[in-house]
């Protein structure tokens, strides 16, 4: 058997049928959608449509959209420190996919995050100042990511 070939294309230049099954899988991938006869619904094509096309259409995911950035975040055991470094990091776009904190000791915690840096406009250096400008902030470190 042959490997299927792959091409990136405009999604302009697309018949509109691919971009409405690419709509349905995203509907049922969300749960904005319960089935695939909602979902089909919902996007404007049949049930056999979909069926047809569903595994000849992904929808091309940017890699920097993707990646993940981890970074620890030694804190100063004061009231409102969490919600001060979340703030910042809401502040920067990233969507945040774990949290981790640790029972403080001796004062400091420390807080794990991982985070998505959703947009291009995402800058890691302006997120390690702005936490480090925090007064709860101790240090920053980055474990993973650019």
């Amino acid at each position: 058997m042959q490997r299927p070939r792959r091409y990136i294309v405009e999604a302009a230049l697309l018949p509109e049928i691919f971009l409405k099954v690419s709509d349905a899988k995203e509907y049922l991938q969300t749960g904005a959608a319960q089935s695939v006869a909602e979902a089909a619904a919902m996007a404007g094509v049949s049930r056999s449509a979909f069926y047809k096309y569903r595994d000849a259409i992904t929808p091309f995911r940017d890699m920097r959209r993707d990646q993940v950035v981890n970074m620890s975040i030694l804190t100063r055991d004061q009231p409102g420190a969490l919600s001060a470094v979340l703030a910042i990091f809401a502040a920067s776009g990233a969507n945040i996919l774990t949290i981790n904190q640790s029972i403080p000791a001796n004062g400091v915690g420390v807080v794990t995050l991982s985070v998505n840096p959703g947009s291009d406009s995402f800058s890691l250096d302006a997120l390690q100042a702005g936490l480090e400008s925090l007064p709860v902030v101790i240090r920053t470190e980055l474990i993973s990511g650019f």
